[in-house]
């Protein structure tokens, strides 16, 4: 058996019913802990049970039960326990099996509550709904550990100091809560994809994690077609993950890429899943993004790409969801749809304003276009793509040129 796969895909599902049956975070977590250590002893040796998962949870919940009495304390959750959690010590059987799935929606929501901070509810969701570690969350996001840590103990006691409930939201309030939890999706998705700060620009790992939460989130709740446009968005960006840089680190743009290594199969996956949701009735900001993403992947060539149908998009979308990067994306699909000249007269954020003026021959007010973005960006692949165009353009302007 291999272990550390399993733990990557059941930790979740097993630490949502502990979750349930103790009605504690922290003594959830341990009481896993405990019970993988006792498999890594047992199991080698024993062989592996027929359904690991109960055998954990069932294992954990007893030693939960060993502690809560030689602490003499709890006695009357300690016998709720005991009652609530009689089932895992037998197989799962189905009905069990619909009570982890909707475990595991529970838990999503509670990380996802809207009165905890943002950035807390995403570090709360890649530890206990991913299983990732304490220190592999904060090497993903660049921050100390004990940061980190300090961090995910402030959400789990505001989640028991402000009774947030362990619960899938009420029918009236599942679009609004639903919403909250796609956006820490996809911020999880959006760092791994364009890191913020650091010398990688991608962070696999990170992508990996939201585009398994997403499949989770489809499977647990598959009429929701907004959840399927946001997958199918992820799964089309990150079918390009091998092109986005060069061998030598190199930050490369979209037009430059070499598209047979774009991942094909993944791009037909991210298509159907798109045109599903849009057959669904899905018109929210996911799933024109997703439209967008599907006719970059689907163009055989940069050449070939429909930019006035993505213009078009970029559109829609600036009405709905107006904000500066959809702005900048817009102003640069009509430039490539009509005009560079029409492109410009509706940008001002500078990077972008940079490369439509290099593309048009003002390469002075180029260079100085990517002096100011290059005093603005913070990850270093970005930053050696912008001081690379930077000394292209100096080239091209030195004296005799």
């Amino acid at each position: 058996m291999d272990f550390e796969k399993f733990h990557r895909e059941e930790s979740g599902r097993i630490l949502s019913t502990l979750i349930r049956l103790l009605g504690d975070f922290d003594l959830a977590e341990e009481m896993l802990q405990e019970a993988y250590a006792v498999a890594l002893q047992k199991w080698p040796a024993e062989g592996t049970p027929s359904n690991p998962r109960a055998w954990l949870i069932s294992t954990a919940r007893h030693k939960a039960i060993d502690r809560m009495r030689r602490e003499q304390r709890f006695e009357q959750k300690a016998e709720e326990i005991v009652k609530t959690a009689e089932s895992t010590v037998a197989p799962v059987s189905e009905l069990e099996e619909e009570m982890v799935a909707d475990d595991r929606l529970r838990l999503m929501f509670t990380c996802c509550h809207p009165s905890l901070p943002l950035e807390a509810r995403v570090a709360l969701t890649l530890r206990t709904v991913c299983g990732i570690t304490t220190e592999e969350i904060s090497r993903a996001f660049l921050i100390p550990v004990a940061t980190m840590a300090q961090r995910l103990v402030r959400a789990k006691g505001k989640i028991r100091e402000a009774g947030i409930p362990y619960r899938v939201p009420l029918q009236e309030e599942l679009h609004d809560r639903l919403d909250g939890v796609l956006l820490v999706v996809y911020l999880i998705f959006n760092e791994g994809y364009l890191a913020s700060s650091g010398d990688a620009l991608i962070r696999r790992e990170l992508c990996a994690e939201a585009i398994r939460l997403g499949r989770v989130l489809c499977g647990l709740l598959p009429g929701q077609a907004e959840a399927q446009a946001l997958l199918g968005l992820m799964l089309l960006h990150d079918s390009r993950r091998d092109a986005r840089v060069s061998a030598e680190g190199e930050l490369v743009l979209l037009e430059e890429q070499d598209r047979s290594l774009w991942h094909a199969e993944q791009i037909r996956e991210g298509t159907q899943i798109v045109e599903s949701a849009l057959r669904r009735g899905a018109a929210g900001a996911y799933a024109v993004q997703a439209s967008i993403a599907a006719l970059h992947a689907n163009a055989k060539t940069a050449a070939e790409t429909d930019w006035a149908q993505i213009a078009a998009l970029y559109e829609v979308l600036l009405r709905t969801h107006a904000s500066p990067v959809i702005e900048v994306n817009r102003a640069v699909a009509v430039a490539m749809a009509r005009s560079v000249e029409e492109g410009l007269a509706l940008l001002d954020e500078i990077e972008r304003r940079a490369d439509l003026l290099r593309r048009v021959g003002r390469m002075e007010e180029a260079a100085e276009a990517y002096r100011q973005a290059l005093a603005m960006t913070t990850n270093d692949i970005e930053r050696r793509f912008l001081r690379r165009r930077l000394g292209e353009i100096e080239r091209l302007n030195e004296p005799g040129r």
